[in-house]
Formats: structure tokens, C-alpha cells, sequence
């Protein structure tokens, strides 16, 4: 599954945005994965003495968590002798917030955290993570240099996990007809249906609603612009059932229908669907919104060493191919370096022009967007 300046969120806000989003009860299940002792040969890491070292990781929570934890972490153990601690985060600010308090105490919420690329940004503006060193990651060398997050002082803070689809995804049950189209989430008849992620920047309704409506970002470069797209977003207010404040809250909503439709990640409603249930991820014509994570240590981590074997193997080709495999998520290094058939390359991406992040938008006027989110859409 975003950046501003300084990160710091009221008390009274986070009340504000605790208030829109109800609390879904997760329904837990594993998603099998490929474990074999042989295939944990095929994946080498770099030579480690790592017996009974151990690192914390941040993962989103639900399935993608699941999925981690019983199909890729079991492989970089066998690998690599690190044990993984999973630590179940929140696809949000509130989890950019936690790190932060963390350093503030000294401590690592986790050593490792899959970060979104605008709030990996930010990190780096509050010195949040240590720099990498990627002498001692040569799988680096497999990633454009698009998935690098690279400070002002020119060191290496940030590596690309994996890409992600957030697509226009339904309860097959209670939408029996495939919607297709972001406009239809505006519908007048819809009815309180929809379930939305309740940040500007982690939504990215502002650049849905920019593209489907008004011919694209450009209106996205002042902010009476962005207060005219802000609107047409409010507009969705009456349709909105549930604001989500991270994947594990909607996730279990659209699963048991008690959310019919909206906006989700592509990778792990996929996931849901080889579960047989009862939900479908659509492509809408306007596109997808095509977003991504970042590695990055915590700075007050103790670990760096074994972070940095971590992320290594997991720009693997190897490991990438398991990745796709397993959730669903588009690889960050270049295709011809896979072994994705045309067929499993299709289900994790599309060819349909993507609707596209505005980084620096929210990065240089996120506190300002958010607040005027807080008043207009979220009121």
C-alpha cells in the first residue's frame, strides 16, 4: 500500500480519524505456501553466521502478513539462519508515527519495515532510518534506480520491496455485477456501500478522482485545485459505509459482504479469491493506482547486519518469483530476470495506463491536505 513534513498528528486528529473507521474482526486464515526444504536451497541468501539471530519485520496485517509469515519468512530462515519476528503494522501514517515514537525512546518497533515510498520519503527528512550499504546487498544491483530511496547526502536509506495494485474490488455476493469503473463509485443510487481508506495518502482518491474527472494531476499542483478535486471527493460521502484505517479492518469486511465494494490492494484480494471467497479485484478503465514499498531500517535499530542480509535476499530473482507467486505483488526487479510465465505476469499487473501517486504532493503539502481531508471528506 504516505509522505509529509513533519508526521506529527494530534491527539485530537487521530480521535477524529479513529471515529470514521469501525474495527472489522479478522478471520484469519493460512494461505499455503511453498516451504519445502528443497526450494529453501534454491533461495540463497549471502554468507552469514546468523545461528539464533533473529530480526523483527513490519508487515501489513491480514492475509499479506499470513502470507509472509507461512510462505516467504520460513524460506529466508532455511536460507539464511535469521528468524523472523513478524510485527503486524498498519497500511498508514499511524505506523510512520509509531517508528518514530519508537527512536524518540530509544527502542525498534521493528528492525525492518515495509515502508509506502511517500512515508519513506518523510522518514528520510526526520532521519528516521540508518543508510544501507549496498556493497553488502548486490541484489541492488538487480533494481532501477526508481526503487531507490537515496538521502540529500547522497547514501542509500530505502530499497524497493514490492509493487502493489490498489483496484476497484467488490463482494461478488453482494455486487453480482462487476463494477468497472472509478466512476461508479460516485453513483447517486449507489447507496452506502463503499469501503474507502481514510487518508488523503493512502487513498489516493485525490489523483482517482484528478484523472477520472478533471483530465489528469495538473489540477493537483495548487491547492485551490487540489480543494476543487477534494470536493468532488466529498462527494462520495453518502456512499461511504466504512473509512478503512488499514488493510486488516477491510479486509474482513468485503470478505463477509459486510462491505460490498471499494478500494482495496490487488495482491491480496487475490490472495482472498485462491481462498474461495466470495470477492473479485477489477482493473477499473481508468486504471489502477500503482503504488509501492520501501525497506527501511529504524535507525535505532541494533541490527543492520542481518536487515541488510534480509533485504539482499529478497531481491533475489528467486525470492521475487516466490513473492509473486504467493502474494500477488508485482516485482521490483526486471522481468527478464524471472521466471513468471505471461500468464501469472498478467495476474499481478495491467497494461491499462495506471493512475499515478502524486509523491510530491504529499510530500510538501501533506499536513495541509490532510487537515482540509479532516474538514471536507472525513466531516
Amino acid at each position: 500500500m504516505v509522505a509529509r513534513q513533519t508526521g506529527q498528528r494530534s491527539h485530537e486528529e487521530e480521535s477524529q480519524l479513529e471515529q470514521h473507521g469501525r474495527r472489522g474482526t479478522l478471520s484469519r486464515r493460512r494461505f499455503l505456501g511453498q516451504t519445502a526444504a528443497a526450494g529453501a536451497m534454491m533461495l540463497g541468501a549471502p554468507a552469514v553466521h546468523a545461528q539464533e539471530r533473529s530480526l523483527k519485520v513490519g508487515a501489513f496485517g491480514g492475509f499479506f502478513e499470513e502470507t509472509f509469515n507461512s510462505a516467504i519468512w520460513p524460506e529466508f530462515t532455511a536460507a539464511s539462519g535469521i528468524a523472523v519476528e513478524s510485527v503486524s503494522q498498519p497500511s498508514s501514517d499511524a505506523w510512520l508515527l509509531t517508528l518514530q515514537q519508537a527512536a524518540q525512546a530509544g527502542v525498534a518497533a521493528a528492525d525492518v519495515s515495509m515502508m509506502g515510498r511517500v512515508n519513506s520519503l518523510r522518514g528520510v527528512r526526520q532521519g528516521l532510518w540508518l543508510p544501507l550499504d549496498s556493497a553488502k546487498m548486490p541484489g541492488v544491483s538487480n533494481v532501477s534506480e526508481t526503487y531507490l530511496e537515496v538521502g540529500p547526502d547522497g547514501q542509500l536509506y530505502g530499497v524497493g520491496s514490492i509493487n502493489w495494485w490498489l483496484t476497484l474490488v467488490s463482494n461478488t455476493e453482494q455486487v453480482p455485477v462487476e463494477p468497472t469503473s472509478w466512476t461508479e463509485l460516485w453513483r447517486p443510487d449507489l447507496g452506502r456501500i463503499l469501503g474507502l481508506f481514510a487518508l488523503a495518502n493512502n487513498s489516493f482518491l485525490l489523483e482517482i478522482a484528478a484523472k477520472t474527472y478533471f483530465g489528469g494531476y495538473d489540477i493537483l499542483t495548487e491547492e485551490e485545485g487540489i480543494l476543487t478535486v477534494m470536493n468532488k471527493v466529498a462527494e462520495l460521502k453518502g456512499n461511504v459505509l466504512q473509512w478503512s484505517r488499514d488493510e486488516a479492518q477491510f479486509q474482513a469486511a468485503l470478505q463477509t459482504g459486510e462491505v460490498p465494494m471499494g478500494q482495496y490492494y490487488h495482491d491480496v484480494t487475490s490472495i482472498s479469491v485462491a481462498q474461495g471467497l466470495p470477492v473479485r479485484s477489477t482493473f477499473p478503465t481508468e486504471g489502477g493506482v500503482t503504488d509501492g514499498g520501501n525497506w527501511t531500517v529504524i535507525k535505532t535499530s541494533s541490527k543492520l547486519e542481518e536487515a541488510q542480509v534480509l533485504i539482499d535476499w529478497c531481491l533475489s530473482p528467486a525470492a521475487q518469483d516466490l513473492i509473486a507467486r504467493n502474494i500477488g505483488a508485482a516485482p521490483v526487479i526486471d522481468r527478464s530476470l524471472l521466471s513468471l510465465t505471461d500468464a501469472e505476469f498478467a495476474g499481478i499487473s495491467s497494461a491499462i495506463d495506471p493512475v499515478v501517486p502524486q509523491y510530491a504532493m504529499h510530500l510538501e503539502r501533506g499536513d495541509w491536505i490532510e487537515q482540509k481531508w479532516l474538514e471536507i471528506v472525513l466531516s
